[in-house]
């Protein structure tokens, strides 16, 4: 819980607040960003919300936050924020929330299949979100984009049997039991649907997962950056190799896609031509930062 006796200065004064325990993981801006802003390696709260949606999406944030970093000075029925993960995103895809602190606040996803649902990367082992994920149908896979957004991977596994994808270059000894691990750096069908792509950069193994040519699930490899209104990536956090990095996002242009949804960053959506424009762009100014 958060302690409002810790919380920043920057926040306005009012109900929401932010404390000192936050990690800057931006799941806070991304769900409630009318309430929720920048602040020197933190957030705060610039905005107390003015209306019932504002607050709804506020207390959504709150249950989200990885390290309980978000408070209220009163209390809240928090039972419809709970209620409303994993949130719709665009027809059977969702957004999982109940973020986890061992990844580092990373968003995870859930793809709803007649085929078996996919899980990407993983959130928090939350109950209520375990009994949500039941209703939709369990999961079938769990595809890990990198070492890095495992999180509580093992106890969905445990939970729903679900059969865990990472690849190979990403596993080391506690996590040497992953059932499938995808090898080299061809692009991989899992199914008819779903395309597994390696993207090594940020780490060795990095891999993105296409949806139906529409939906690229990008892990910590790609986002939409709202400050240069530009899709984007950070050498600063690439713990490989920036060169490689710039070389897999270059490959991504052979694909069409519609929407990015990283692990960490903002979501976007546009047409694919826009989309292509937009990669073509980050790979170029890629090259110039190198």
């Amino acid at each position: 819980m958060a302690d409002k006796a810790q919380r920043w200065a920057e926040n306005t004064p009012g109900d929401f607040f932010v404390d000192r325990t936050c990690i800057d993981c931006d799941q806070c801006r991304e769900i409630a960003p009318e309430t929720f802003g920048d602040a020197p390696s933190h957030a705060a709260v610039y905005h107390q919300p003015n209306s019932p949606e504002h607050e709804r999406r506020a207390l959504m944030a709150l249950v989200a936050c990885p390290v309980g970093a978000i408070g209220s000075e009163r209390r809240h029925n928090l039972a419809p924020a709970v209620e409303a993960f994993p949130e719709p995103i665009e027809n059977n895809v969702y957004f999982c929330g109940f973020a986890s602190a061992n990844s580092y606040g990373a968003s995870s996803y859930l793809i709803v299949r007649p085929e078996g649902n996919v899980l990407m990367d993983s959130p928090r082992f939350a109950s209520r979100l375990v009994r949500k994920i039941e209703q939709m149908g369990g999961i079938r896979w769990m595809f890990l984009s990198h070492v890095d957004d495992i999180a509580d991977h093992a106890k969905f596994r445990q939970h729903f049997g679900c059969e865990r994808i990472i690849h190979r270059r990403e596993i080391h000894s506690s996590i040497a039991d992953i059932e499938q691990q995808i090898k080299g750096d061809e692009p991989q069908w899992i199914a008819p649907d779903l395309l597994a792509i390696p993207t090594p950069g940020h780490t060795r193994g990095h891999t993105v997962l296409l949806y139906r040519e529409r939906l690229l699930f990008t892990g910590d490899h790609l986002w939409w950056s709202p400050e240069r209104q530009s899709l984007s990536a950070s050498s600063s956090y690439c713990w490989y190799s920036w060169k490689r990095q710039i070389e897999s996002m270059e490959r991504l242009l052979d694909y069409p896609f519609e929407w990015v949804l990283p692990g960490h960053g903002r979501r976007y959506h546009a047409s694919a031509d826009e989309m292509h424009d937009l990669l073509a762009r980050c790979v170029a100014w890629m090259r110039q930062a190198a």
